[in-house]
């Protein structure tokens, strides 16, 4: 074993701590004019910088990076989803390209610059040809709003990363969306067809993304972002009820507490996956933490919807409802591709002998 130290599960309040009351209050109200289309979600990004976000790569301080995902995603979930990216961005550029390349994304984000991660592929898939790029991106989050995406070209086993300048607003569109929640991260299309593809531009080498334990063992971020949103949405769900006065009814009390709980249990496992690569545990151990990390938050925050559906009734669901915007957000966000699939992973690794039913605990 290494002298790596083990998980603590009450890290210093300086941890946990990561943006100011006044700074989460921001992300929140700003939510629905972002959604609305009234207001660039650039300005809820800069609320981030301020707060000294911009250089988390998840990995330096991951337990940092953790509670910062859950207290951005209970406030403004479509924020959430443009940090991630932009944290799993730099963590690829740091794992894979070159010193260069790695001060370049740097600069990139001091001069005001938002990183993407761009994976999504349909009829048309990015890819590069002499030098030239064809094809396109769809689910691109961010549009004219991330500033360099990290784009996945030729798809299949060998595939290459690539740090390409997406502001060109001609070549992405965004009226593809038509999802009802996760509006403000003006997700959609982006043409890459034409653009010269410099040598510099490479990241890392052909099949480095599909990397483990940092490919599916990087999912604990979007699970930090689900028991964050679940944890919001109860949150708005208890203030609605105050001021009600209907918080006090047993059902009410009950019904939300057991959810509750269980976001607990969740934000304590995604701290667990967070801090997992710095204790000696095999790849497989790590991958098959992240996948119950997601899996395990997806369910609670379903339930979460359940419970706050069941303790506002109808209130929930009119056009102007706090708790109706965070869970069409939400339930957008939960629906992540190859559930089954990574499911199905964790289990045949975790179940395959004494040892490793363990995991990370062992």
């Amino acid at each position: 074993m290494n002298s790596a130290p083990r998980f603590d599960p009450f890290p210093p309040q300086s941890q946990r701590d990561i943006l100011s009351q006044s700074a989460r209050k921001a992300l929140r109200r700003a939510a629905r004019a972002e959604e609305a289309g009234a207001a660039p979600i650039s300005g809820s990004i800069d609320i981030l910088r301020d707060a000294g976000l911009m250089l988390e790569d998840g990995a330096t301080a991951p337990l940092r990076t953790a509670h910062a995902l859950m207290q951005i995603g209970a406030a403004n979930l479509s924020v959430g989803r443009l940090w991630e990216g932009h944290v799993n961005a730099l963590r690829l550029i740091r794992l894979y390209g070159s010193v260069a390349q790695a001060e370049r994304a740097k600069q990139v984000i001091r001069q005001g610059g938002l990183l993407g991660v761009w994976g999504a592929d349909a009829g048309n898939p990015a890819r590069f040809e002499k030098g030239v790029l064809k094809g396109e991106k769809i689910f691109a989050s961010g549009l004219g709003t991330v500033t360099h995406a990290l784009v996945s070209l030729n798809s299949g086993p060998e595939v290459q990363l690539a740090l390409i300048d997406v502001t060109d607003p001609a070549r992405g569109d965004a009226s593809q969306w038509d999802m009802l929640g996760m509006r403000a991260t003006a997700s959609g299309s982006y043409d890459f067809s034409g653009l010269p593809l410099e040598d510099d531009a490479l990241i890392g080498a052909p099949g480095d993304y599909l990397k483990e334990p940092h490919f599916v063992g990087g999912v604990w971020r979007i699970a930090a972002l689900q028991a964050g949103a679940a944890a919001g949405l109860i949150d708005a769900a208890a203030s609605t009820l105050r001021d009600m006065d209907r918080l006090e009814a047993e059902a009410q009390l009950s019904r939300l507490m057991q959810v509750l709980m269980r976001i607990w249990a969740g934000m304590a496992l995604v701290e667990r996956a967070a801090l997992a690569d710095a204790d000696d545990h095999a790849e497989e151990t790590l991958v098959s933490t992240s996948i119950a990390a997601r899996i395990y938050t997806e369910e609670v925050a379903l339930d979460a919807i359940k419970a706050v559906e069941q303790s506002l009734g109808l209130r929930h669901f009119t056009g102007t409802s706090e708790t109706g915007r965070m869970a069409r957000d939400l339930s957008v966000y939960l629906r992540q591709a190859a559930r089954d699939a990574f499911l199905q992973r964790a289990a045949r690794h975790a179940l395959s002998s004494d040892q490793t039913v363990w995991g990370v605990f062992g």
